[in-house]
């Protein structure tokens, strides 16, 4: 069964601080954009969420290939 996080959700977890910023990374870095489950209510699969996390560079990796 999927686990579905919330807004909420991904501010406690340190993913994202803002519903701006969470619409910019919908729109231009790949972030999964959720589903609709009510008129105000989106929530954001966990499985999809981790694996957009994974595929961002840390900061080690760019300040390497930087270099």
């Amino acid at each position: 069964m999927e686990t579905w996080l919330s807004f909420d959700d991904l501010k406690q977890r340190g993913i994202v601080k803002n519903r701006m910023t969470l619409a910019r990374w919908i729109r231009t870095q790949g972030f999964p954009p959720g589903k609709l489950f009510g008129p105000n209510t989106r929530r954001y699969p966990l499985s999809e969420v981790e694996a957009w996390a994974a595929s961002r560079p840390t900061g080690d990796a760019a300040a390497r290939n930087a270099a």
